[in-house]
């Protein structure tokens, strides 16, 4: 049975229903027509904002904002001068630090212990991070022959891609959003950014703060909505759009290069992931308890690195079980706002819904369900959350359902191994790879599965160890492209070379 914190004396009143509008060209607008869709804190149910689904006329003056404040006055500041607005941005976000963690928290539910010390203060610093590597990038020169002797000289120089369309999603809502926004102004484009339907808070509330900064009218843009037939469909496929970026799951990758390819626009997509953890019986077994109960049920689950399945070394396969269900057993489930919460609901009772599906999918592909596997008991103010057990089974094939296909709840699957020949053909079998965790003590081990693993990140005895300077994304069906340090800039610029006859 889990613990369930409560928070001591919180009075049991309604939230106040928030108006959520697009911010077009500098400006809160509400839909053209008119139409809005609920936002419900997935803690409890309740109705917390009413939200403006943009239409496509709302897309189109997105688009077109974007554009003109490309070729007006974004254009044509100096990239120092972005680099110091890009830096006045992030300090406005810590200076409204709690405004921002208030409004991601009500939409994601998540432990403000989480949201306080990730989401928040990571999504401010990208801001800082990517007006710095502009900054500290450089270019080629080289010289050549020419047949009259003069020679020539030619150089690199990098220009704006354009206008980016960056589709955002609800696990991560501020940290994902402005890991991507934050290079593509860095590099002197403009964005209309969709946030996911789920999270549509802090997106807003960042184009007051490029208002209060002195960001022109048009750089950021943000337009509310869902997918087909919506905003995110009309923003895919608006040819003002210069270059397209989501992270999200596969299938919506997919239907989002399709769009791209009218027009041959780039596309860079950070996908789904069915990551591996290998746990060698040489691991120093606390580190390895520790690093994996953190990347299978923080976020409650909900984190596009999380590791879903586990792989053990068979002699410490029992000891290994037996310490993760403790842990997983001691979370503590709760409002965002207590202390003692170690868990939050998952996002929406649509997304409990389909974790729920796979937790019986499991028991009917015969798992044994080591903990959890339903829904936990809540008190009565928070029975309407979407609010689920952390589990964790054994028993499966590997060909189960649920140990090949993305969950994104707080599970997993554990299974022994003999050999490391088996556990990395085992870790490769899916069509996923964006990025996988090795637990060993052995050196010469640890740097030979990680360079055999297929996985864009393999982290060694740890787990979420970020250095924002280093490649990250996907291979296989987990992704196209790579983001982080020049790597962003890759896909932000066009490298344009001038060649100089001497």
């Amino acid at each position: 049975m889990l613990d369930v914190a409560r928070k001591p004396g919180q009075p049991e009143q309604a939230p106040k229903v928030k108006d959520v509008l697009n911010f077009i060209d500098g400006h809160y607008l509400p839909a053209r027509g008119g139409r809005t869709f609920d936002k419900r804190t997935p803690v409890d149910g309740a109705l917390i904002a009413k939200v403006a689904e943009a239409a496509e006329a709302d897309v189109d003056a997105a688009v077109k904002a974007a554009r003109a404040a490309l070729d007006g006055p974004w254009g044509k500041i100096t990239p120092a001068e972005r680099g110091d607005l890009l830096y006045a941005v992030a300090n406005e976000i810590n200076k409204r630090f709690d405004q921002f963690l208030e409004a991601e928290v009500a939409d994601t539910g998540k432990p403000v212990s989480l949201a306080s010390h990730l989401d928040i203060p990571r999504g401010a610093a990208n801001f800082k991070v990517f007006a710095d590597t502009v900054k500290n990038v450089s270019t080629e020169f080289f010289e050549m022959a020419t047949p009259d002797g003069a020679g020539a000289i030619n150089y690199a120089v990098r220009r704006p891609v354009g206008v980016v369309g960056v589709i955002c999603p609800w696990n991560l809502p501020l940290l994902l959003m402005t890991w991507k926004v934050a290079p593509a102004m860095a590099c002197g484009n403009t964005v209309v950014v969709k946030p996911s339907e789920e999270t549509p808070q802090t997106a807003t509330l960042l184009g007051d703060v490029m208002n209060a900064v002195g960001i022109p009218k048009g750089v950021y843009n943000v337009v509310h909505g869902f997918g087909p037939n919506s905003a995110g469909e009309f923003l895919t496929r608006h040819p003002g759009v210069n270059a397209l970026t989501f992270t999200g799951e596969t299938r919506t990758g997919a239907v989002i290069m399709k769009a791209a390819a009218d027009g041959a626009r780039p596309v860079s997509l950070e996908m789904g992931g069915k990551n591996p953890a290998i746990v060698f019986a040489d691991c120093d077994f606390d580190a390895a308890i520790e690093g994996t109960m953190r990347s299978c049920f923080a976020n409650a689950g909900q984190v596009c690195l999380g590791t879903e399945r586990v792989y053990v070394e068979r002699p410490i396969f029992e000891k290994f079980v037996a310490a993760l269900k403790d842990k997983a057993e001691k979370l503590k489930l709760g409002v965002p706002e207590d202390k003692a919460t170690t868990m939050g609901p998952l996002i929406s009772l649509e997304h409990r819904n389909k974790v729920l599906s796979y937790y019986a999918k499991a028991v009917a592909e015969g798992a044994t369900v080591v903990s959890g596997g339903g829904i936990p008991k809540m008190p009565d103010a928070l029975k309407d959350g979407a609010w689920v057990q952390p589990t964790i089974w054994t028993g499966l094939a590997d060909s189960a359902a649920t140990v090949t296909e993305e969950i994104f709840g707080p599970c997993c699957h554990i299974a022994p191994f003999d050999t490391e020949d088996e556990v990395v053909k085992r870790a490769n079998a899916l069509d996923y790879g964006l990025a996988a965790a090795v637990w060993t003590t052995n050196l010469a081990r640890a740097h030979r599965v990680s360079s055999r693993i297929e996985a864009g990140i393999v982290w060694v005895n740890s787990w979420f160890l970020r250095d924002l300077r280093t490649p990250f994304g996907g291979m296989k069906q987990s992704g196209i492209g790579r983001e982080g340090g020049v790597h962003s800039l890759e896909f932000y610029t066009e490298l344009k070379n001038v060649c100089i006859k001497l």
